[in-house]
């Protein structure tokens, strides 16, 4: 029999940073073991800080998914950026994540600027994301060009998409996490209400389904969410663009393209709530919206803090 003392509880917030696309979402998801943040191949996908709450037998891990940090051009960017600079300072840990597969880039640089201008941070750790792209020899240089980045106190290889490294990220983590009790219920998994998990899903599946043009200038407003028993959820949402041309390309021809976009976010909301989903769906315009504080404020782009 063992005289080893078990190891004692710890939990604590882990901020998830990094310069957009780079997979910060994906990763939370995939820790978590269920979707509970949109993901798409487009940058910025994320745009306000969502929690993923896990909690196993000898920790909880909150994790906090932020907005890609990066140059902004309009003020939901700088928005942006605030959220993930909130979360630094709220963090136990942070965790910056890069893409292993491409050289750091100018955004990467610029967020080592800002970790090196600020106190008082905690442990900084690196996760060298997307390692499944490259062979042995490249990892080798590209773990070289990012460590030249700032004083990580660990580098951890990892595939948020096939699992390498994933347990070693964990145990890193795990590690430095403060002594403590668990800070949620072991039941909740986020911070975020269905409502607000299905906006962002709507969002997700305009994302995926539209061209270049118009992604970024989309935001989904939740008008009314409401039970009908058997019959499942009923959902009606607005998504909001900045030009007539964009209402009539998110609309499409005969109103296909709106279906489609509809059809996917449906599916995933009803795989993340677990019954029916009725969704209706409707486009209106509000020109420059992304730079009005007044469209951002009644769009749900505040800060916690404020």
């Amino acid at each position: 029999m063992s005289d080893t003392p078990p190891s004692p509880y710890r939990a604590g917030y882990i901020a998830l940073i990094g310069r957009p696309n780079v997979g910060k979402s994906t990763l939370m998801n995939a820790l978590m073991g269920q979707k509970i943040a949109a993901v798409s191949p487009r940058p910025q996908t994320t745009r306000q800080r969502q929690l993923g709450i896990l909690t196993l037998p000898e920790a909880q891990l909150i994790f906090m998914d932020t907005p890609g940090m990066h140059k902004p051009v309009h003020k939901l960017g700088e928005y942006m950026n605030q959220v993930a600079e909130d979360a630094l300072k709220d963090a136990d840990v942070i965790l910056w994540l890069v893409d292993a597969s491409v050289a750091p880039t100018p955004e990467d640089n610029r967020i080592s600027e800002r970790l090196k201008s600020m106190n008082g941070l905690p442990a900084v750790l690196l996760g060298l994301n997307k390692i499944d792209l490259l062979n042995k020899d490249s990892l080798s240089e590209r773990t070289s060009q990012y460590q030249a980045l700032y004083s990580f106190e660990q580098i951890i290889p990892f595939s948020a998409t096939r699992g390498d490294g994933r347990d070693e990220l964990m145990q890193a983590l795990i590690s430095r996490l403060p002594v403590s009790e668990a800070l949620f219920d072991p039941d909740q998994i986020t911070d975020l209400y269905e409502r607000e998990i299905a906006a962002d899903l709507i969002r997700e599946a305009a994302l995926l389904h539209l061209r270049e043009e118009v992604p970024h200038a989309i935001a989904v407003r939740i008008d009314e969410y409401a039970e009908r028993g058997e019959e499942g959820a009923y959902i009606h949402a607005t998504l909001f663009v900045e030009r007539e041309s964009h209402k009539g390309i998110v609309i499409g021809k005969g109103g296909e393209m709106l279906k489609k976009i509809g059809s996917s976010a449906r599916q995933e909301i009803e795989a993340m709530s677990g019954r029916r989903v009725f969704l209706e769906l409707k486009v209106k315009v509000n020109p420059n919206w992304r730079n009005k504080p007044d469209a951002l404020r009644w769009l749900g782009y505040v800060r916690k803090k404020e």
